[in-house]
């Protein structure tokens, strides 16, 4: 079982406002193992509820990315049980979008193009998607790239291409597997401002996977610390500061103690032997 803190002090999931008709999906002492034997993920409990920004914080290899390709119905599980909320079950695998490590866009199609691929798929008419399609581009701040391929974008717009044809989709649940880790430190920090923007207007829930501390900290209300793998979660760090949150955010005290105090949980588990 993980502890959920907050500077340390234990809380319980009701004093951070949840309860059980909030819940989304919950991993019961899910288990993941690969061909070959690699043990990718052990004994993970968690629930995720509705509308909250929820991050997987741990080292590279710790199973983060697989928890997310199970809840997006790309992965099964080797042990345990991956549960949806009743009122989910139904449409949770239509209501879900994914966004990768890589834009993963097609070079040989535009801006438009790229976005309409989930549109295209569900048999959408054009008349409905050609408008969902420019909402798409203006939430992202692309308007004017419409015509525009991806070798003609830098590498934050090609992510805001991806993040894009994410939300046509008009998803519930929002998966998104380390998205900014690979570009500059500027970009990465107003992609996180946009994602918060959207985040706000939108109120999906999103499970975004880092393995940065400071970003986590930054964008999320809770986090949930893995351990290496075999991945288990150790500890769940509720932020408790209000949003919006600004640039301001990250050079208060407040913002420094939650690093500190998730960095510090991030290296305990480091020691942390999940062979026991």
């Amino acid at each position: 079982m993980s502890a959920v803190v907050s500077f340390g002090v234990r809380s319980s999931a009701r004093a951070l406002g949840r309860d059980s008709a909030a819940r989304l999906v919950t991993f019961s002492r899910v288990g993941k193992t690969f061909d070959r034997g690699v043990v990718a993920l052990k004994d993970v409990d968690l629930t995720v509820y509705e509308g909250e920004f929820l991050s997987l914080l741990g080292p590279s290899g710790c199973g983060k990315s697989t928890m997310l390709r199970i809840v997006a119905g790309l992965a099964g599980v080797t042990r345990g049980s991956l549960a949806w909320s009743e009122e989910q079950a139904p449409s949770a695998r239509r209501e879900i979008g994914f966004v990768f490590q890589e834009p993963t866009l097609m070079p040989w199609a535009t801006v438009v193009g790229n976005i309409m691929v989930p549109l295209k798929l569900r048999g959408t008419a054009k008349a409905e998607a050609r408008p969902r399609v420019q909402q798409a581009i203006a939430q992202v701040g692309l308007s004017g790239f419409e015509r525009a391929y991806p070798r003609q974008l830098s590498g934050g717009m090609r992510m805001r291409v991806s993040i894009a044809r994410a939300l046509v989709a008009e998803p519930r649940i929002l998966l998104m597997d380390e998205p900014f880790a690979a570009l500059d430190e500027i970009t990465r920090s107003k992609l996180n401002d946009d994602l918060l923007r959207l985040w706000a207007d939108q109120r999906w829930t999103i499970v975004f996977v880092t393995h940065s501390v400071y970003e986590s900290v930054y964008l999320s209300s809770r986090i949930a610390v893995m351990t290496a793998r075999p991945g288990m979660i150790t500890a769940e760090v509720a932020v408790e500061q209000p949003y919006p949150r600004s640039q301001e955010f990250r050079t208060t005290p407040t913002y420094g103690e939650y690093c500190r105090k998730v960095s510090a949980l991030l290296a305990e588990t480091l020691n942390h032997d999940t062979r026991r």
